[in-house]
């Protein structure tokens, strides 16, 4: 099974808090193209590589049109289907393009939203350890709980494409 593809590159974007948006330290990390998806079932396939890593408890749909971010873990999307724009960091952030065989590896307290229409783009979403997550949308009133659960939330013990020696431990530290 041919899982990584040899000519990918690596994006990092690093978000400072943004109002009621707590963002992270950590970088979202793109791995532009570096997923090699069957014809047959792309979802299922991008399930299978995330699952092999411990990242788990995993869906497939699109991505959601409004600002959202995870206190209680970090996410993992593949992109398996189409190509679009994502926002990461708030109604300000940085946009990106983003298309089938890109995997984005979000930090907890990231916003995130498609700016896509939710037919052009469809994803696997998985969290490390199968971890239950979320839904924050930036309100004032759920800051200070997300804190401190964003406080609370481990590294992830391997990188979702790469394994326990995977490319994301270059980039998230403590």
């Amino acid at each position: 099974m041919k899982v990584v593809h040899k000519n990918y590159t690596i994006e990092k974007y690093q978000l400072d808090e943004n109002g009621n948006i707590p963002n992270s330290p950590l970088p979202v990390i793109i791995y532009k193209g570096v997923l090699t998806l069957p014809f047959l079932f792309p979802a299922a396939f991008v399930k299978t590589v995330f699952r092999q890593y411990n990242w788990s408890n995993a869906w497939n749909d699109g991505i959601y049109g409004f600002n959202h971010y995870h206190s209680t873990t970090h996410e993992v999307l593949g992109i398996y289907k189409g190509s679009g724009t994502l926002q990461f960091g708030g109604e300000f952030g940085e946009r990106v393009m983003v298309k089938k065989g890109d995997v984005i590896i979000i930090p907890a307290g990231v916003a995130h939203k498609n700016l896509t229409p939710q037919i052009e783009l469809k994803c696997v979403g998985a969290y490390p350890d199968g971890k239950n997550f979320d839904l924050n949308y930036g309100k004032p009133e759920e800051r200070s709980k997300a804190d401190a659960n964003i406080r609370n939330v481990p590294l992830p013990a391997t990188d979702p494409v790469f394994g326990k020696n995977g490319k994301l431990t270059n980039y998230w530290t403590h």
